[in-house]
């Protein structure tokens, strides 16, 4: 009896001891510099908004809050760094809808994108936009449709990568309006936006942020937003939907996530700091500036977020005839 009566007290002290750096670490963090990955390259529509997470949280937790960039593969380089990073809470992954748009598209990937990770919060959504090297001459969907039908494979789209959202815009693009476009897959946003401005390619879907200053400039056209309602941002630039593509749909949102073995204390921590820092008069200010608008949500929606997108984008990848790779 005294035998059993020491096993059980002291399988209890090793369930505390092995409680306890999880409780510890959840308090004091965080204590160290914490790395925000981007898996996408400098310059592209994640850009200017990560950096000011980055900044906002910096001053919120009084430890350095850095961007890692590690573009590549449409973002899954960097995703894979992160699924395989320790559960602490210092390696988090900053993400957009590429993310779950590689789960319909890549045939196989280093990392499952529901199991590996623990959703934080999305922060921003906002337009992507269908938008024209100015000197393509064309000022409107259909002008681009029409040119498309006139040199079959001759009309080029630039994209932040095969499997992305951006090349998933534009395959179904081609799907609905029966057309066919040549697909031009780069590192990341910033190095096809580069090439549009070059007159290397001649279109590509892509964020607000990346290429508002050249549309200010005259350098490339606005055509459409992929959404179904109208950008706050841009409320006399009609959605794709409207422009001779009936059924586009493709919202855009910006997510963070930390992988799977975070604490959920730790997970929580962060997401009510990110809730705390989006939501003021300064970030809404700026996020405007960024044609994106604070968007928060608690981990458990996030998640359930995430898993639906997966499901219609499968519906739609499969109906567009573009097929796991």
């Amino acid at each position: 009896m005294l035998i059993a009566t020491l096993r059980m007290l002291a399988a209890i002290v090793v369930a505390i001891a092995a409680a306890m750096p999880i409780t510890a670490t959840a308090q004091d963090y965080p204590n160290k510099v914490i790395r925000i990955v981007n898996p996408f390259s400098t310059g592209g529509p994640t850009d200017p908004p990560v950096r000011w997470i980055a900044e906002k949280l910096t001053e919120h937790f009084g430890q350095p809050v850095i961007v890692d960039f590690r573009g590549g593969a449409a973002g899954n380089i960097g995703t894979d760094y992160v699924a395989k990073s320790p559960g602490d809470g210092y390696t988090l992954l900053f993400i957009t809808s590429s993310f779950i748009l590689s789960a319909v598209t890549s045939a196989k990937l280093p990392f499952d994108p529901v199991r590996d990770f623990a959703p934080i919060s999305p922060v921003s959504s906002g337009p992507t936009l269908l938008v024209v090297n100015a000197k393509l001459g064309v000022r409107s969907v259909q002008e681009l449709i029409a040119l498309a039908r006139k040199s079959p494979g001759k009309i080029t789209f630039a994209s932040s990568g095969r499997g992305g959202p951006l090349h998933l815009y534009g395959e179904l693009l081609k799907t609905l309006t029966h057309v066919d476009m040549l697909h031009v897959p780069y590192k990341g946003a910033g190095p096809g936006v580069a090439d549009l401005l070059g007159g290397h390619v001649d279109c590509m879907f892509v964020g607000l942020p990346a290429v508002l200053p050249h549309m200010k400039s005259g350098k490339v056209v606005a055509l459409a937003v992929s959404s179904l309602k109208r950008a706050q941002a841009l409320p006399d630039l009609p959605t794709l939907n409207e422009s001779g593509a009936p059924g586009f749909d493709g919202s855009s949102r910006y997510g963070v996530l930390a992988p799977a073995s975070t604490s959920r204390d730790v997970v929580n921590k962060l997401n009510a700091s990110l809730i705390k820092v989006l939501h003021t008069t300064e970030t809404r200010q700026k996020f405007t500036d960024f044609g994106l608008e604070p968007d928060t949500s608690t981990p458990a929606e996030f998640a359930a977020y995430i898993k639906e997108q997966i499901a219609k984008w499968n519906r739609v990848a499969r109906a567009a005839g573009v097929e796991p790779e």
